[in-house]
Formats: C-alpha cells, sequence, structure tokens
C-alpha cells in the first residue's frame, strides 16, 4: 500500500468515525450551520428548523457518505440545499427600509403590517462565524433581495470562501453559471461597504461610553443626548411599523413623541445581536416594574449610531435570554 493510499484510508475512518456519533456532529457543527441558514432564510426560528432537517437528512444519508469531501463541506452542501427548497415561494423578509418606500416624518401615523415575514435579528450565542461582517444586520438585510440561488452563491464564495467548482457541484450546476450569478449578486451590494475591515473586533473605549451614555439617556428619555449621539444621516426603523426615519432630529421628535415612556421609565439590558451591540428595551408598568417593549440593535461608526433597529417580535426578549420582567426600583448597571 502506497502512502498517498494509507493517508486516503486513515481520512476515510476519521470521517467514518466522525459520523458514527451524531451527537458531537451535532453539537460540532450546530451554532455555525445555524449561521448559515440565517443567512438564507433571514428567520432565527426557520433557521433552526433547516439546522434540524439538515442533520436529519445527514443521519439518514450517512451510510452513502463516501468521502470525497470533508463532512463539514457535505453537511453545507445538505443544508444549502434544504434552505433552498425551504425559499421557493416565499417573499424575501425585509426590514421597513427595504420595502421601497419613502422615509417619514416623526408626525406621520404609525402603521403595522403583521402579515410581512420581518427580517429577525439573531443572537451572537447562537451562532458561530468566522468574520463579523457576514452576520451583520445590513449584509443579512442585502441577502434578501437576492433570489435564493443567488443568495446561495454568493454566500457559499464570499462567505465560505468555497471554489466555484465547489459551488456548482452542490447546486448541480456549471461553475459558468455559478460565476455568473456572482456577479449578479455582487452588483446589489454595490456601496454597503460591508468589508472586514469595516467591522471593529472589539468597542473602543469610546464607543464603550457612547453606549452607557446612550442607555443613561433612554433612562432620563433625555431627547437632546440621545439626536447627539446620531448620525444627522441615521436611520431608525420599528418592524411590524412599516415606516423607516431618517436625521437625528428626526428620531429624536419620534421618540419624544411616539415612544410611551417617560422619565425612569425605559431601562435598558445589554446583550448582542449580529454581531453588533444591542439592548433589550423594558417599559414600566402601572405597578412599577419593567416589561420587555422592543430589542435595539445597533450599528455605530466611530464614536456615532448610524442605526437603529428596534424589533417588537414577541418572543425576542426570551429568544436573547433577557429577563421576562425587572422588578420595580430597578437601576441601570453600566455597559
Amino acid at each position: 500500500m502506497t502512502m498517498v493510499q494509507e493517508r486516503a484510508m486513515t481520512s476515510t475512518e476519521q470521517t467514518t468515525s466522525e459520523l458514527d456519533d451524531f451527537q458531537t456532529l451535532t453539537d460540532r457543527y450546530q451554532r455555525e450551520l445555524l449561521a448559515h441558514c440565517y443567512r438564507m432564510s433571514g428567520s432565527v426560528h426557520e433557521a433552526e428548523d433547516l439546522v434540524q432537517e439538515t442533520f436529519l437528512r445527514a443521519w439518514k444519508a450517512s451510510a452513502d457518505f463516501q468521502g470525497r469531501s470533508s463532512v463539514r463541506t457535505w453537511l453545507y452542501r445538505i443544508a444549502t440545499n434544504v434552505c433552498l427548497t425551504n425559499l421557493e415561494g416565499k417573499p424575501r423578509r425585509p426590514l421597513p427600509t427595504g420595502l421601497g418606500t419613502a422615509d417619514q416624518m416623526a408626525g406621520d401615523a404609525l402603521e403595522q403590517n403583521h402579515e410581512i415575514a420581518w427580517l429577525e435579528p439573531v443572537p451572537d450565542a447562537a451562532v458561530l462565524v468566522e468574520e463579523r461582517d457576514s452576520i451583520r444586520l445590513a449584509f443579512v438585510a442585502a441577502l434578501q433581495h437576492l433570489p435564493a440561488r443567488q443568495r446561495a452563491v454568493l454566500i457559499l464564495r464570499d462567505v465560505l470562501r468555497w471554489s466555484a467548482a465547489e459551488v456548482a457541484e452542490a447546486l448541480d450546476t456549471t461553475s459558468a453559471a455559478v460565476n455568473s450569478a456572482l456577479q449578479r449578486a455582487h452588483a446589489q451590494f454595490d456601496g454597503l461597504d460591508l468589508t472586514e475591515e469595516s467591522v471593529e473586533e472589539r468597542l473602543t473605549q469610546g464607543q464603550q461610553e457612547l453606549l452607557e451614555k446612550y442607555v443613561d439617556a433612554f433612562w432620563r428619555k433625555d431627547i437632546d443626548t440621545i439626536v447627539s449621539m446620531l448620525t444627522a444621516e441615521a436611520v431608525w426603523e420599528m418592524p411590524p411599523f412599516t415606516g423607516w426615519y431618517k436625521g437625528n432630529t428626526n428620531i429624536g421628535d419620534l421618540i419624544a413623541t411616539q415612544c410611551p415612556g417617560g422619565e425612569y421609565d425605559m431601562p435598558m439590558v445589554p446583550t448582542t445581536a449580529n454581531g453588533q451591540p444591542a439592548f433589550g428595551l423594558y417599559m414600566r408598568t402601572s405597578n412599577g416594574d419593567f416589561v420587555p417593549f422592543h430589542l435595539q440593535v445597533l450599528t455605530l461608526d466611530g464614536d456615532k449610531v448610524t442605526h437603529v433597529g428596534a424589533f417588537f417580535a414577541d418572543g425576542i426578549f426570551e429568544r436573547f435570554g433577557l429577563p421576562a420582567r425587572l422588578p420595580a426600583g430597578w437601576q441601570p448597571e453600566p455597559v
């Protein structure tokens, strides 16, 4: 037996061993496959179902696995096709800015639409990613504008760094078709500036101080301070409300006039979502305690806030591991 044959046999034996312990396999790849299915679907709860379907199909097909690729690549191939099947005939998941409507003024009537399947934020603790820009809210929102197969091509090529040939095999197409789809997908992403260099791995001291000031400003409902921390072109959107708001003073007016809480009514508890700072904002009740109101996901540029996604979805605090209520007398702590 040659050395090459011995190495090939050893690799196959390792792969067979990996497939023999499916619980360990699930634990090893659960979080990164969840990130993959979330990018494809824009929904955390759908992504969880898609990952389970992926492992079910893998388990059923494990006896036929021939070791021509790594188990990880094989699982991603299954997950991608599970996602594509799931997306057939489904509308994309937008944010309000993706509806094609103009921005609104703070005094405009608020309208909700629960018929739209909105894009959801994902808890950082639920996913595993090598590059944080690949899970950013703006990136995932932009992905939802692509047809499903273009979405898959862009993720497999640009996020997972697969070759055109590997993507072609996974999607049962040609390398030329893959390259063409990738080119069209890139055209949709022009101007987003979603590069690895644009994403800070950790908050700077200035950003940390900004977030502490931001939490304190909501607690005191200090509109002037909130406005000062937003860029002049900042955007605020809050699904399922269909309107979106541009400009720091306009956003300040929105919070001043439409947010029901007053001074010392709105504590915030920190978390992280989509690789970004996030906060669960609570609202004081008539009993003096605090209940969930919405989850804010912040996008920072330097020491300013450029975008706030305020999500009002049911169960979102539980998904992020945030308390179901805060007791009366609760006081905010530093971020």
